[in-house]
């Protein structure tokens, strides 16, 4: 039986987070993805994409999910080799690789 896991404003976050969940071994089925066609004539919730998983993988999803939702919310920083200002998302420089001081 699928158990809700999240909704996502868009398909593109939902798409992503599906390819993590994937990588982790766990299949997921994404509801409302069709809908985002309608955007901006539907009420914001109703255009929602909802990421449904396997009830038994729900504990391992949801850890997935919550790291997930920190790193989308991780601050901006500043590279200590070359000084290039990097989205909190990325875990590496993307102007040199070197890792963020988070590593």
């Amino acid at each position: 039986m699928n158990k809700e896991l999240c909704r996502c404003f868009n398909a593109i976050e939902a798409n992503i987070l599906k390819g993590l969940l994937h990588h982790q071994g766990i299949n997921v089925q994404l509801m409302g993805e069709t809908l985002q066609g309608a955007v901006g004539e539907l009420p914001p919730d109703a255009a929602q994409v909802t990421v449904l998983v396997d009830s038994d993988d729900y504990q391992q999803a949801l850890a997935c999910y919550q790291q997930f939702q920190k790193q989308s919310s991780s601050p901006p920083w500043f590279c200590s080799k070359c000084q290039e200002h990097n989205e909190g998302s990325f875990d590496f420089c993307w102007r040199c690789g070197e890792p963020s001081a988070d590593q």
